[in-house]
């Protein structure tokens, strides 16, 4: 609930104009039964045409005015729920930027999605309604209530009695389903997580002909949401029947108890049609005052979530005076008894790292799936912290360095290679948007990658969302291109070559050590041609370094190192590489 009154008090003007029209456009409401009576008693009873008609005619004017203050406060109420829920979304956003791998991790990307949708929908059609009803309706009613003691205090006892058991309906109605609206919500989110799967492993599920089960599993999804709205619709439905039951109840009682007051002169019968629209006017704003709390419980429980996102801790930033921009030299890496361990992780994914990489050097990380490799070079950019041990980058550690300023210097190329939809250029000027085309172009040729735009658009080439018009070589290609536009101080290739073949990887290799500006470089792979040219190279296995050195050393000194090297090569090719 506190999130929904901060958000709120950004919006005053809003908040306070939409119910003070409503509870306006309600006075008049409540007046139109006594100007009924009055034409009835008077104007009828007298057949006095002339008073029908200004009674008519303030009728009019009573609908007139009542529909201009209601259409104004469904403008402000409107416009305090659409920025409300704009603001949430802003904020969201700025949030998940702010929040470290490890927390979005935990939360899950389809959390994240379903509260930046449904739930702030839920929040705006809640704010809306909230403003405009919430006020309105214990107003009509106790009004309505009121309105009757001064016509006539036993006829209102009717109305007593009947705002008991409407009350009871009501209110036992929403107790019993506000838990059930929120397993609902619950089972939204499973459709949500399966939707999301589906559509980003479209290609993997036709690949493997899974589509069978992939729609079997989503059904059952959405029957488990389905049968758990559907029970909470059996009991909501209730409402307006059992209210519409009373009610009528209600005016029969009060038609007889009117009738019987009528003939002892006690009240007129005009007093009788005025409390019979009271009895309406009751009937109509229960419904709807039953119906927003169950919307205000919805959206506060949505307001919940969305805090929950906003409050998670954000990524720590540190401002301390340590600096990258002094250093002209190139960038120096060193681990000292790094491990890492995930969050709800059984294991360490890194286990006592140790190493030193003097700068503008070249690092080459090789080890079998799940070594630990892309975890390693995650806690150079401190994308992850630390568990235990320390890393320097310059010689600072990278704990008293601003994120900014020490992710400004590094070149990441991620082992999936990510574009935006736009052109070639828009994904390219991530890495540096003052580049101009020429700079663009060099990055493109040391990338291997000009190909890619060569009798097509050039740099206005179109790039599809997730690049899915691309190849997976061309991906890995412009995502090296990229990194190089920023000419960063390091420069991160994970894997990023996987998808190419020997011949444009070999050409690669040649481009990026002509880069025209020196650079720390860290290229991890699963293929030893990839690293064997590296100055240091770091041999990973479960989590453990269990080699360190040149590729010659290597081969002598460690087993898993010879283990890759003669799998990926024949002995005829090993003899030549080494006599080389």
């Amino acid at each position: 609930m506190k999130t929904l009154l901060r958000y709120m008090r950004a919006f005053p003007r809003e908040c306070v104009l939409a119910p003070l029209f409503k509870l306006f456009e309600a006075t008049l409401e409540l007046l139109v039964p006594f100007v009924m009576a009055a034409i009835i008693d008077v104007g009828i009873k007298t057949n006095d045409k002339e008073y029908i008609l200004w009674m008519s005619l303030l009728l009019v004017l009573f609908a007139s005015l009542g529909y201009t203050a209601a259409v104004v406060a469904q403008y402000f109420s409107a416009r305090a729920g659409v920025g409300i829920s704009t603001r949430i979304r802003h904020d969201l956003m700025a949030k998940i930027h702010t929040l470290s791998y490890e927390k979005l991790d935990t939360i899950g990307i389809s959390t994240v999605i379903t509260r930046m949708t449904s739930d702030t929908n839920q929040v705006q059609t809640g704010v809306n309604l909230t403003l405009r009803l919430l006020l309105r309706s214990p107003f009509v009613v106790f009004g309505a209530m009121i309105m009757a003691y001064i016509i006539d205090v036993r006829s209102a006892l009717v109305f007593t009695g009947v705002i008991v058991i409407l009350s009871i309906v009501v209110f036992g109605i929403i107790f019993i389903t506000v838990p059930m609206h929120k397993k609902s919500q619950k089972k939204l989110d499973s459709v949500t997580v399966s939707t999301r799967e589906n559509l980003t492993g479209v290609r993997v599920i036709r690949a493997f002909v899974g589509e069978g089960d992939e729609e079997c599993s989503f059904r059952e999804n959405t029957k488990a949401l389905e049968k758990s709205q559907r029970a909470v619709g059996r009991i909501t439905g209730l409402l307006n029947p059992l209210t519409v039951l009373i009610v009528n109840l209600a005016v029969v009682l009060l038609l007889f108890v009117g009738a019987i007051r009528v003939n002892v002169g006690a009240i007129s019968q005009g007093e009788v049609v005025a409390l019979y629209n009271f009895m309406a006017l009751i009937l109509t704003e229960l419904v709807k005052f039953a119906n927003l709390i169950i919307t205000i419980t919805k959206s506060v429980a949505s307001a919940h979530r969305i805090e929950a996102v906003l409050s998670a801790p954000s990524e720590h930033i540190n401002y301390k005076v340590r600096s990258l921009d002094k250093i002209t030299r190139p960038l120096s890496i060193r681990f000292e008894n790094v491990s890492l361990k995930y969050n709800g992780a059984g294991d360490y994914s890194l286990k006592n790292i140790t190493f030193k990489l003097d700068g503008g050097k070249t690092l080459g990380i090789i080890g079998g799936t799940g070594s630990g490799k892309t975890s390693l070079v995650n806690l150079i950019p401190r994308f992850y912290p630390a568990s235990t041990g320390r890393v320097f980058v310059g010689g600072i550690d990278v704990c008293e360095l601003s994120l900014e300023e020490l992710r400004k210097s590094i070149g990441v190329v991620p082992q999936n290679a990510v574009l935006f939809r736009g052109s070639v250029r828009s994904n390219l000027l991530w890495g540096n948007p003052d580049a101009s085309d020429k700079e663009l172009l060099c990055a493109l040729k040391s990338a291997a990658a000009l190909d890619i735009i060569e009798g097509k658009d050039g740099l206005d080439t179109e790039i599809m969302e997730g690049g899915v018009n691309l190849s997976g070589g061309q991906r890995q290609r412009l995502s090296i291109a990229r990194a190089l536009v920023k000419k960063p101080k390091i420069l991160i290739l994970d894997d990023s070559a996987s998808a190419l073949d020997y011949a444009t990887e070999s050409l690669l290799k040649d481009e990026i050590a002509s880069l025209d500006f020196t650079s720390t470089r860290v290229i991890v792979s699963q293929r030893a041609s990839s690293v064997m040219s590296a100055d240091l190279i770091l041999v990973l296995d479960d989590a453990s370094l269990v080699g360190a050195g040149t590729h010659e050393e290597l081969l002598k000194t460690c087993e898993v190192y010879r283990e890759i090297y003669n799998s990926q090569f024949t002995s005829s090719d090993a003899d030549g590489k080494e006599d080389k």
